[in-house]
């Protein structure tokens, strides 16, 4: 069984019915589906390539995840995100939760540092309901451009994560982005290379955060947790064995990539079954 545990609705082309076709290509029964929501002056303008009809709410707004979980309730899991620092945010998550079954805060992808106030009591009312947080970080990165913003980037960084994972321990957090995986490994590389190449560092503060806060977990998907994986196979398997029920299979695109290197890594059945779908049958049980 394998449980994509991140992706969106109409990205990088895929529509409805191509999504449907690609999960049944793919041998996956269950999809997270998750919104990605923002202001207009927080996400790249470019974005709008990889998924046309950009609304006010952002570049992947909640009701194009509820459209796709009508079609077929029993693919979908859904994932809603409202930006903590607007003040109906918990409101808006209640209800969603109430109203349309969610059962994950994500993903949440912000110009703002996730310890903030406002996040730090939207992630422990997560933490009430047993909503999983999905977050992205991204270091800065320069546009070129004076406007919409001169650089990019998402969290804060690792150790702004760090003081959210602390600061809510009923909480369970899922990781992911360059921000988030460039830290597998002990080096630098992350303040000049968003997706570092080359053997990984021991010495990394991901696995060193990993295993002193039991609430933080690893959501593989994109290119940053397939490239994590992929420049440094042997450690990649030591990693995964050792964090093998917290980390999550999600592709966050509609290859095969991810499900490819995991198969050549020759990791025991167990561990591997625990990723792809057992993890996330943990979190969220199937109902």
């Amino acid at each position: 069984m394998i449980i994509d545990a991140h992706n969106h609705p109409d990205w990088l082309g895929h529509s409805f019915q191509k999504c449907r076709a690609n999960m049944t290509q793919y041998g996956i029964e269950k999809t997270w589906l998750l919104s990605w929501e923002a202001p207009g002056d927080e996400y790249n303008p470019s974005f709008s390539s990889s998924c046309p009809q950009l609304s006010d709410k952002g570049p992947i707004a909640f009701a194009r995840c509820v459209r796709y979980a009508e079609q077929s309730p029993e693919s979908f899991i859904l994932g809603y995100a409202p930006d903590p620092r607007r003040p109906e945010s918990i409101d808006l998550l209640a209800a969603a939760v109430e109203t349309y079954g969610v059962r994950v805060y994500g993903e949440l992808k912000l110009r703002m540092m996730y310890d903030n106030p406002d996040a730090l009591r939207m992630f422990r009312f997560c933490g009430e309901k047993r909503l999983p947080v999905m977050l992205h970080i991204d270091y800065e990165s320069k546009s070129g451009r004076k406007y919409p913003r001169p650089s990019w980037w998402y969290g804060g960084g690792l150790e702004a994560l760090e003081r959210a994972v602390r600061a809510c321990p009923e909480t369970t957090f899922l990781g992911h982005g360059p921000g988030f995986w460039c830290h597998i490994s002990g080096d630098c590389k992350h303040r000049k290379e968003s997706y570092p190449q080359g053997p990984v560092v021991p010495g990394g503060k991901l696995p060193t955060l990993l295993r002193e806060c039991p609430n933080l977990c690893c959501d593989t998907s994109a290119q940053s947790g397939l490239n994590a994986l992929k420049r440094d196979p042997a450690f990649a398997k030591d990693f995964l064995v050792e964090f093998q029920d917290r980390v999550f299979f999600g592709r966050g695109c509609f290859d095969n990539a991810l499900h490819d290197v995991l198969n050549g890594l020759n990791l025991p059945p167990d561990v591997l079954d625990k990723i792809c779908s057992g993890n996330a049958l943990e979190l969220i049980p199937l109902e």
